[in-house]
């Protein structure tokens, strides 16, 4: 399943994606975030292609909100969870940090996850059990860990309460701050290492779904604003607080904690 996604993934992206770069302009939906036509033609493309893997329920970005929910419900055993452009400002205005995200779920958890930014062609991906990996090479691949106070964090400003994010701005633990608007890239670079930590206020399934798989195969940390356990709560407004280091991650969770 993994190498046929993978196909299909970079398939997607050099026909139908790409060609569109810097062509398209940007509409806008009810809820204020953007999309374009290679959203929608993309999603299009990959839930057809999905469909010839394995016949299964599928959730994409672009759906109604009521199609997402009875997708979900219905994809308890099986379940295809697809974000044909993470980072759709970044695709319209030309940052080359976007990315497509397809996951495979059961009960609610990714088992098998690809992420691809087309043009750094990079190739996230993960399968339950079986280790994440970059191209080919397991991650994580910076494997350095700093003290919190020097760390460089990805932190999502926006989706944090007032309080925190002022205390975010004004009082931050770490060292550096970066949020490039592209959640699947957001977990990717934590597995990789390349973030020290991981913060955002609030995602949807198809924000976390190979995300989260592929932090996780790679040794990281994560839980929630309020639990432990990182799948409790609501699946459609799922914080995030994650790093690779256990010990740094803990002093990362504790810090959020105490100042929400």
């Amino acid at each position: 399943m993994l190498e046929k996604i993978i196909e299909v993934v970079s398939d997607v992206a050099q026909k139908v994606i790409m060609p569109r770069y810097l062509q398209v302009g940007r509409q806008m939906k009810s809820d204020g975030s953007f999309f374009t036509e290679a959203d929608i033609a993309a999603q299009i493309a990959l839930l057809e292609a999905l469909q010839k893997i394995r016949p299964a329920p599928a959730m994409g970005e672009e759906m109604s909100e009521s199609e997402q929910q009875k997708q979900w419900e219905e994809g308890k055993e099986g379940l295809w969870s697809v974000d044909p452009i993470d980072g759709t400002s970044n695709f319209f205005n030309g940052l080359p940090y976007f990315a497509i995200s397809v996951a495979f779920m059961q009960q609610g958890k990714g088992v098998v996850g690809v992420i691809h930014n087309p043009v750094t062609k990079e190739m996230f991906y993960a399968t339950k059990g079986g280790g994440a990996y970059l191209n080919g090479t397991a991650l994580p691949i910076k494997k350095y860990v700093p003290v919190l106070k020097s760390a460089t964090a990805n932190v999502d400003l926006k989706r944090l309460d007032r309080a925190l994010a002022a205390k975010v701005a004004a009082y931050p633990p770490y060292a550096s701050q970066r949020n490039y608007g592209a959640c699947a890239l957001e977990w990717c670079y934590t597995a990789a290492g390349y973030f020290d930590l991981y913060l955002h206020g609030g995602q949807k399934p198809w924000d976390y779904a190979a995300g989260s798989l592929i932090l996780e195969e790679a040794g990281g940390n994560m839980c929630g604003f309020e639990y432990d356990d990182y799948w409790e709560g609501s699946p459609w407004q799922r914080s995030v607080i994650a790093a690779l280091d256990p010990e740094l991650f803990a002093q990362w969770r504790d810090w959020v904690r105490e100042n929400r």
